[in-house]
């Protein structure tokens, strides 16, 4: 049971993941993948500008600090020089304790201000990542657009597409369908004229009457067979006489030559 339970798996899975590849457009993922990068940029965007307030909110933190840290050591000198030693004292001592925040003020800044950088320098490297990514997107969606119209054109060339095969399937029934009737039209011809059916129009003719056409038929072609080899015969017998008068009167001139022509004596 555990082992049809597996295979049965491995057969849904393998079905689910044909299916799922068929529906797949690589378009669509690849824009789907620079959607969240896109996403992923604008986190690391807003973490650098949430990094940068607070930074400027400690540094005007230490602003206020400092501009207190130096009322109270002014204070502190006009009460030495109005000689109120206490109220100098305290004045310090106040200080004192202000410029232990502006220290821990100080350090909390430092530590944003690095982390501020390396998340600059992260967005910056992730901003150029992602313009190489749409580039090399937008090469890869054009690529196989153009792959897949040419796919379609060779397919409808060599008749493979399944709108090329549905037109090729209506070809063939209808060549079927013509030869079928053509088949039965010429059957219905020779039972007509074998009178194995009847004609309801007169227009067929009888056994009889097909017979003595085919007699009449063969007896003109014997006829016009006759004709023409008695003309054959005729032409042939009169170049012959041709060709033998003119022979013999060649004869007659190739005797009669030598006696005409004049004999000169030396003298």
């Amino acid at each position: 049971m555990s082992g049809v339970m597996k295979r049965m798996g491995m057969i849904f899975r393998a079905k689910a993941n044909k299916a799922l590849d068929r529906a797949e457009d690589p378009r669509e993922t690849l824009d789907y993948s620079y959607q969240k990068q896109l996403e992923l940029l604008q986190k690391v965007r807003r973490g650098v500008a949430d990094v940068a307030t607070s930074r400027k909110r400690l540094e005007l933190q230490l602003n206020q600090l400092q501009s207190q840290s130096t009322k109270l050591e002014d204070q502190g000198r006009k009460a030495l020089a109005l000689g109120r030693e206490d109220l100098a004292r305290e004045a310090l001592s106040r200080r004192a304790a202000l410029q232990q925040q502006v220290t821990d003020l100080e350090t909390q800044h430092a530590t944003l201000q690095g982390e501020e950088e390396k998340l600059t320098l992260a967005a910056q490297r992730l901003q150029a990542k992602v313009d190489a990514f749409r580039t090399k997107k937008e090469t890869i969606k054009a690529t196989y657009t153009a792959a897949q119209a040419q796919t379609r054109i060779g397919e409808a060339f060599t008749g493979i597409s399944e709108e090329m095969g549905d037109v090729g399937l209506a070809i063939q029934r209808a060549e079927d369908k013509t030869a079928q009737l053509q088949a039965r039209a010429g059957a219905i011809d020779e039972l007509l004229a074998s009178g194995a059916l009847d004609d309801p129009t007169g227009m067929a003719k009888d056994d009889i009457q097909a017979e003595l056409d085919r007699l009449s038929g063969g007896t003109d072609v014997e006829l016009e067979l006759q004709r023409m080899k008695a003309e054959l015969a005729g032409g042939t017998s009169g170049g012959q006489q041709a060709i033998e008068g003119g022979t013999g009167q060649s004869q007659e001139q190739s005797q009669q030559q030598p006696q005409d022509t004049p004999r000169f004596d030396k003298q």
